[in-house]
């Protein structure tokens, strides 16, 4: 019996043997000695006893035996060879008591290559074994700035605390987002219990995710196990059965193909024209009653001048689309605690249409758009990768640009402040364009940056300490609330307001509602594989503004009019170049050259006028730390 083992063995070798060799592959096992050749190793560590998953081990230490089995481990010497009668006499063990005795073997960047122990492995691979124990000395690189590197770090940072070796992903961050998923903390070491929950979900969701074709795509199964815990919480997801789970990844299944698309995300930069209806069409509705559509808002307006903005937006489309349209308003949304109960509450009433408000209810908006596939389900963010979700937002860069030329025109002692909120996604597109807007009409002037969600003394405070008194806050205020919005003066133990940037979110809410009663969002928009769609419109469409106070001087009001005009018109760009970084790094050399949309929404680089920095993740607040989590820049993503 176990030669024929050995015979069926040799002959899977060979077929992998031709089929690498018609591939122009290598078809004999990786030798880690010359991988070694071009790596730089900062040290040795051993490992211990550590279980190794049989997929993981794709190669020997030396080339000495290398040929004698093919890529994926099978046999290529002949069946009268004394290595054969050794691999029947593993086999006769395997099958009567199991292969107990641990293999050695070196592990470099997540893969192992083995030193003692390549026919037991050979044999363990023949029979479908899931893993092997090994005697492990990890060879750790020294740090880069690749993504294999980047990654491999993250993996050991994981590995070190969670002590699982199987699960690996594809983007930096993920290991983070994992763990946040799951509720642990970085560094928060597992139990063996936790190691054997997660495993009862991971083991069960690839099986799955393969069986749905998730082989085909350039992603990994911890890729698509994160965008599915993004959807049902894990204590949720460990309750389901292997069919339960096919179900929920099949219907969003979407959401783990678009991962594997680099240009996932298609920005809408302007709003289409809407082809307007005959008359009578608009008076009598065939047959149907009116559109019916939430908000959903985490604060109240009058806590909130985020939410305030939204609620007037709201009011206004009540206003103009009466008869038409029909809307309702959900406050008090809290993430994880009723956030799920009110989506469901809004679609049972009858809402077609859904808007949440802010990026922490992505969450509750994907698991409804998933639920309710015929629900139009939207949420207020800047590139989330979500298919099942339209994202919308402004670009409210283009308003601190003429907030900045403003400023500069109007600084006599060089110093102007920006107060900022979270880094997140367009956040630093603001500062930097504040800051080319002070260049252009003062050269020498700086930009203090303050951060509100970094831990510290309060910002006012800050500023103060540079002696700055011109400053940006924060975007708008609710009302009664005292604090200033937008640019104002600190004078004479007042501020003194000058300029605002202003969100006309009634507008959007009308344009998309008035597609959405024309036919569809479909329409107008081209077909291609699995994409998401981000709303990202700015001033040309009437969705962002600068209001002007009556303080304010007649040659900086003209500026603002002028470069308002420039912007709408598409004469200007603020990002155009030369732009230089902090440090005189030449972000955009070439003038005239403008940066791309992406690299715009992505920044992670401040200009070189701008005195301060984009807070690491350790430096926020805690209250911040789950949004930039969910929306923050990472490294190296904005680079031009």
């Amino acid at each position: 019996m176990s030669m024929e083992d050995y015979r069926k063995a040799l002959k899977q070798g060979q077929k992998t043997f031709r089929a690498c060799v018609a591939r122009g592959q290598h078809p004999y096992p990786q030798v880690l000695d010359d991988i070694l050749e071009n790596a730089n190793i900062e040290r040795a560590e051993p490992l211990g006893v550590v279980d190794v998953p049989m997929e993981l081990i794709v190669g020997t230490k030396t080339a000495g035996r290398k040929r004698a089995f093919a890529r994926d481990f099978m046999p290529l010497l002949p069946e009268k060879s004394e290595f054969a009668v050794k691999w029947v006499t593993l086999c006769r063990a395997q099958v009567q008591e199991g292969i107990r005795d641990p293999i050695v073997a070196y592990e470099f960047l997540n893969r192992f290559y083995v030193q003692e122990g390549n026919k037991r492995v050979s044999v363990l691979k023949y029979f479908g074994a899931a893993s092997i124990p090994a005697t492990v000395t990890r060879l750790v690189p020294r740090p880069t700035d690749t993504l294999e590197n980047r990654m491999y770090y993250e993996f050991m940072g994981f590995y070190a605390a969670a002590g699982i070796n199987y699960l690996e992903f594809s983007r930096p961050g993920s290991y983070a987002r994992l763990l946040a998923a799951l509720g642990k903390k970085p560094g928060q070491k597992w139990t063996v219990e936790e190691r054997q929950y997660f495993a009862s979900l991971y083991i069960p969701f690839r099986r799955v995710f393969q069986a749905l074709g998730g082989e085909k795509l350039a992603l990994t199964a911890g890729d698509a196990l994160l965008a599915f815990l993004n959807v049902y919480p894990y204590r949720e997801a460990l309750a389901m059965s292997g069919d339960q789970l096919r179900d929920r990844l099949e219907r969003m299944w979407p959401e783990v193909a678009v991962l594997a698309e680099p240009d996932g995300i298609e920005l809408s930069l302007s709003a289409p024209a809407v082809q307007p209806q005959p008359l009578l069409a608009r008076l009598l509705p065939a047959g149907r009653g009116p559109l019916r559509c939430a908000f959903l808002y985490e604060r109240t307006p009058t806590e909130s001048a985020w939410t305030y903005g939204h609620e007037f937006g709201r009011s206004q489309v009540q206003q103009t689309l009466a008869g038409r349209v029909e809307t309702k308003a959900y406050f008090d949304v809290k993430v994880g605690e009723n956030d799920d109960a009110m989506l469901e509450q809004a679609i049972a009433e009858g809402c077609s249409v859904v808007f949440t408000t802010t990026p922490k209810l992505m969450g509750a908006a994907l698991r409804a758009a998933v639920a309710h596939p015929t629900v139009q389900v939207f949420n207020c963010s800047l590139n989330m990768k979500h298919p099942q979700v339209r994202t919308y937002y402004g670009r409210i860069y283009e308003a601190k640009f003429i907030l900045g030329a403003i400023a500069g025109a109007l600084c006599d002692d060089g110093k102007v402040g920006y107060l900022a909120s979270y880094p997140i996604y367009g956040m630093t597109a603001g500062v930097n364009a504040f800051a080319l807007g002070v260049q252009m009409t003062n050269p020498r002037a700086r930009v203090y940056l303050e951060w509100t969600s970094s831990q510290g003394p309060d910002a006012e405070e800050r500023f103060a300490g540079e002696g700055v008194r011109l400053v940006c806050g924060q975007d708008a205020r609710a009302p009664g609330e005292a604090r200033p919005a937008g640019l104002y003066r600190y004078q004479d133990e007042q501020h003194v307001q000058l300029a605002a940037p202003f969100w006309h979110w009634g507008a959007f809410y009308e344009m998309i509602l008035q597609r959405l009663l024309a036919g569809g969002l479909k329409d107008a928009e081209p077909e291609r594989g699995p994409h998401a769609f981000n709303y990202w419109w700015g001033m040309s469409s009437g969705v962002i503004d600068v209001l002007l106070s009556r303080k304010l001087p007649l040659g900086p009001r003209q500026l603002a009019r002028l470069l308002r005009s420039d912007i709408c018109c598409g004469v200007y760009d603020p990002f155009t170049g030369p732009l230089l970084a902090q440090g005189g790094r030449a972000v955009l050399p070439r003038e005239g050259a403008r940066l791309t949309p992406e690299q715009i929404l992505r920044m992670d680089w401040l200009c070189d006028n701008v005195v301060g920095h984009i807070p690491a993740f350790e430096e926020l607040i805690d209250a911040a730390k789950p949004l930039v989590r969910l929306q923050g820049v990472l490294p190296g993503e904005g680079q031009a």
